[in-house]
């Protein structure tokens, strides 16, 4: 059955356009996705400078810490006490800690650690949090009610404590903490979708898949969760930058992973023993490294946040 459905009302892809009187919906109510609008969400992004420099840290610190090691090779494994608590020098730049390991090698070794938790803890809290801010706000009524009192339950407890405690029933390894992340991290993207779908559930596009006989599955992975993709971006980039600084705080509580491997934060955690001692190589070279990723990613947040914002888009 070939229902058309104009959007001159709705603003199904969530960027603050609505459909001019030519635009149709495909069939079963999808969303239409002006290109105009993404490409002005692009060059609202573009103009911002702090974006920009934002995203050049980003790929820096990535091609630092994964094509680094590539060029510059350093052994991370086997202890060489020889050269402990070497200063800034020749042949190695950023010194050396207490066992020998080179500080710059060590910088590579631990921000791929770190990196490689925050995209994956991300990954898993962001799908998470979607799967279940949906299906709330699309089921609503009572099971709406109990799904999000219990995101409310576990939003009570600190975040700190919640990390701690899975920290110490699971073991740390890089896996593990993926997971420990992922598990804390889910409930704020479970709020921020289940609102939008609240708002989305109404529009008319949905109601026509609806008329048309489209299950809640197809209304759900078709119609708003994509149409929800701005505040999932968005969160996202914080996402990254919160797993990083939670990879920091277990690392500096004793619960990072165990050596050999190594992060930004256990650099950090161990260097302080050595704060009074003047091995200032020890400390700041991983505190700088998680300075600068974790603003890189709340600049590229902010940008992307502003680009997607219905009211900066109306202007």
């Amino acid at each position: 059955m070939g229902m058309t459905v104009t959007p001159s009302d709705v603003d199904p892809g969530g960027l603050g356009f609505r459909g001019s009187a030519h635009d149709t919906m495909p069939e079963g109510g999808e969303g239409y996705h002006s290109g105009s609008a993404w490409l002005m969400v692009l060059r609202v992004f573009v103009e911002n400078k702090l974006a920009i420099l934002g995203l050049g840290l980003i790929v820096f610190m990535a091609l630092f810490c994964f094509v680094g090691p590539l060029i510059y090779r350093t052994q991370q494994i086997f202890n060489n006490p020889a050269v402990a608590n070497r200063p800034p020098g020749l042949g190695h730049p950023l010194g050396t800690d207490p066992v020998g390991y080179d500080v710059l090698g060590r910088l590579m070794v631990g921000g791929q650690t770190s990196l490689e938790i925050g995209f994956a803890a991300a990954l898993i809290a962001v799908g998470m949090g979607v799967l279940w801010g949906a299906a709330a706000g699309l089921a609503g009524g009572i099971i709406d009610s109990i799904m999000m009192r219990i995101v409310d339950a576990l939003l009570a407890i600190p975040f700190l404590f919640l990390l701690i405690l899975l920290g110490a029933i699971f073991t740390t390894s890089v896996p593990e903490l993926i997971i420990v992340i992922g598990l804390v991290a889910w409930l704020v993207p479970a709020r921020l979708v289940r609102g939008e779908t609240l708002s989305l559930r109404v529009r008319e596009y949905v109601q026509a898949v609806r008329v048309m006989g489209g299950g809640t599955s197809r209304v759900l992975f078709r119609h708003i969760i994509p149409n929800t993709i701005g505040v999932i971006v968005v969160n996202a980039t914080f996402q990254v930058a919160d797993a990083i600084l939670f990879v920091a705080t277990l690392s500096y509580l004793g619960l990072g992973v165990p050596p050999p491997a190594t992060n930004w934060g256990g650099m950090l955690s161990n260097g302080l023993s050595y704060v009074y001692a003047g091995y200032w190589w020890l400390i700041y070279p991983a505190g700088i490294a998680i300075i600068v990723t974790v603003v890189a990613f709340n600049f590229v947040g902010d940008a992307l946040r502003d680009a997607l914002e219905v009211r900066l888009q109306q202007r």
